[in-house]
């Protein structure tokens, strides 16, 4: 990594050009300061496989499988819990704002090899410690992939009943590790449920796998479990590495499944045709659904993974979230593994990203530009939105970094060159 870059911490005048900020703000009616109050309270769900390539830290694991696959060999991945936590502490250090952590189930901890079905609350009791001290809140997911079950591109819905019912089992202590997570914690865990089911050449029955697939999920969420400890999503895919043709929980299957069993809809953004965006989807499926969970990433070309930009497209997700008075009901966690850069830093660009997104969102002129719609003057709605582009939003993000106690500006970075330094570059593949 590159020499280190000039402080763009000056205190006095980050607050001088906040304060101009606020009045310019303040013409259109909006409260900063309560806009900043705001924002510090959602919290943005963080993904553990970022750190480690997916890879998690199952004994005698096997590679990686299920349509997925982690491109890059930068140096510093993590190969143990004790790592990857160290790694979640410094990228958590240089992010504003509530935060919680994503776990997969071959996360856990344990001296033994332990089966997938056989995973107990215990086996994570290191991670409750961890997020206590840290006041974070932890969800999880099944990991219905790299398994030897899972070889033949089928889980929930393979035609062998045995292989069926093993990973229902995994599902079902899945479910009780996420209500444990909830209940400890005293924040409910979102479940979601992403499957790798389908076929690399086309099917010659589509219908026999998605019934399989119902019944199965209808006995992973057969016991009713608190919703104030754990919440279920199941999430869809368009297609994978093996996986091009034929994908079991398609999009109409996940949207089909949450609205007839009152669940979540796990929105991800890249697992959608190359022109859908998930953002015009936010208003569409919280007519039907409880809640969404999102999982934030930025596709190129395919489901690809790559670090969150504050893009046209992210933007737009956090827009229609805050306009439509839906932050209690959309659950927001990130999804990308990129293993080309620095992971510690792959985390603060793109959490940070996601919660400018969502302070640009918060410094909008929502009232305003509802009335001007319902006026039909939308000359005036379209000159709005248009001008709070250039607006000095970056000037409250400073001083919300710089009142968080935060880095300001690329001041971050400075930091993760010194921990790759003294810590990452020690660190030989495993």
């Amino acid at each position: 990594m590159r020499d280190q870059q000039p402080s763009m911490t000056d205190n006095k005048t980050i607050e001088s050009v906040y304060g101009s900020a606020c009045e310019r703000f303040s013409a259109f009616g909006i409260d900063v300061e309560g806009a900043l109050e705001r924002l510090d309270a959602i919290p943005i769900s963080m993904h553990c496989w970022q750190g480690d390539d997916v890879l998690g830290f199952e004994k005698g694991a096997g590679p990686l499988t299920g349509g997925i696959q982690a491109t890059g060999n930068y140096p510093g991945r993590a190969r143990t819990a004790d790592e990857l936590r160290a790694d979640l502490d410094l990228a958590m250090a240089q992010i504003p704002g509530a935060k919680r952590l994503n776990l997969h189930a071959i996360y856990l901890e344990s001296e033994a090899p332990v089966a997938r079905e056989a995973i107990e609350p215990r086996h994570f009791t290191g991670w409750v410690d961890w997020a206590k001290e840290r006041k974070v809140g932890l969800d999880f997911n099944p990991t219905c992939f790299s398994h030897p079950l899972s070889a033949d591109g089928m889980t929930l819905s393979h035609p062998d009943a045995a292989v069926r019912d093993f990973w229902i089992a995994h599902c079902q202590a899945s479910r009780k590790v996420s209500a444990f997570f909830g209940e400890t914690l005293g924040t409910p865990s979102v479940m979601n449920i992403w499957l790798p089911d389908g076929m690399k050449d086309l099917p010659a029955d589509r219908f026999a796998p998605r019934e399989r697939m119902a019944d199965a999920l209808d006995a992973v969420i057969a016991d009713k479990l608190p919703r104030e400890h754990h919440k279920d999503a199941i999430e869809s895919k368009l297609f994978g590495l093996g996986l091009e043709s034929y994908t079991v929980v398609s999009g109409e299957f996940a949207l089909g499944y949450a609205t007839s069993r009152d669940i979540l809809l796990c929105l991800d953004a890249g697992h959608f045709h190359p022109t859908e965006v998930i953002s015009d989807k936010i208003s569409s499926t919280l007519q039907f659904v409880p809640e969404l969970l999102l999982h934030v990433s930025r596709p190129v070309r395919w489901d690809s993974d790559h670090v969150v930009l504050l893009d046209d497209e992210l933007q737009a997700i956090a827009v229609e979230i805050v306009r439509g008075g839906a932050l209690d009901r959309v659950n927001i966690g990130l999804d990308f593994f990129d293993a080309s850069i620095n992971r510690v830093a792959a985390w603060v660009i793109g959490t940070r990203n996601m919660r400018k997104a969502l302070l640009r969102a918060l410094l909008d002129p929502t009232t305003a530009l509802r009335k001007a719609e319902a006026e039909r003057d939308f000359t005036t709605r379209l000159a709005t939105m248009e001008e709070m582009k250039s607006m000095p939003w970056g000037a409250v993000w400073d001083f919300y970094c710089l009142s968080r106690n935060v880095p300001v500006g690329l001041d971050w970075l400075e930091p993760i060159r010194t921990y790759e330094r003294t810590v990452l570059s020690k660190r030989k593949a495993a």
